[in-house]
């Protein structure tokens, strides 16, 4: 009541609602947080694997943006773009003044838009202005070849719900004219995804046994 009588700027009920649940949520741990219609639709289009923007996926460390894995051939990783890197402007905004979610729309647009990233790398004493050009990034999350008879690679680069039929789909092209002897699974910088996604994939190597589980304080929190 006091900041909607004093407040400089007026404030309506909604907004102050959704400022007062972002900040109960985001207090809690890093992994907790309130998402109104548009991020959730962010989210959405992260795990199904489409969106338009410079593909990478970013959090907060210690406070400030950082990359956490570029998107496969994505425009972010085509300019070199590496995890690690922390984000020090976005055009010409400080990101230190910005929220995660606030980055994150700023870095989405529509395809064809310019962006200017100013980058700084562990180890470098200066940093990197990139100049990058939104796509719409439809992220396949599994790629697979043949390094040589009955020895295949299979890369996952994050975990989306489609991801275990297109890995049971991409093993099975690799077995399709012999049995495979050795399997490299690469999971380099991917930065997880789908809990039931990474189950799945987790699945498709074993036999038996349990997989993953949770516990919590409510019944139907408790899985297997």
């Amino acid at each position: 009541e006091r900041i909607k009588r004093a407040y400089v700027d007026e404030v309506d009920d909604t907004t102050l609602m959704r400022n007062a649940m972002r900040g109960m949520l985001g207090e809690l741990d890093p992994h907790s947080a309130y998402l109104d219609a548009e991020s959730f639709e962010a989210l959405r289009e992260t795990t199904e694997g489409e969106f338009s923007g410079v593909g990478i996926e970013v959090g907060m460390q210690e406070g400030q943006l950082t990359i956490i894995a570029p998107i496969d051939d994505s425009p972010a990783a085509r300019a070199g773009l590496q995890a690690q890197d922390a984000i020090l402007r976005i055009d010409d905004t400080p990101t230190e003044s910005l929220s995660l979610q606030e980055a994150v729309d700023m870095m989405r647009g529509d395809a064809g838009e310019e962006i200017r990233l100013t980058i700084l790398r562990e180890g470098e004493s200066s940093p990197r202005e990139v100049t990058l050009a939104r796509e719409t990034i439809r992220t396949d999350s599994v790629k697979h070849e043949m390094l040589a008879p009955g020895y295949g690679y299979l890369r996952i680069s994050q975990f989306q719900s489609r991801t275990p039929e297109q890995a049971r789909q991409a093993i099975e092209r690799m077995m399709r004219d012999q049995p495979l002897e050795g399997l490299i699974l690469d999971l380099r910088n991917n930065p997880g995804g789908v809990l039931q996604a990474a189950v799945g994939v987790t699945d498709l190597f074993l036999d038996e046994g349990l997989i993953v589980y949770t516990e919590g304080r409510l019944s139907d929190t408790e899985m297997s």
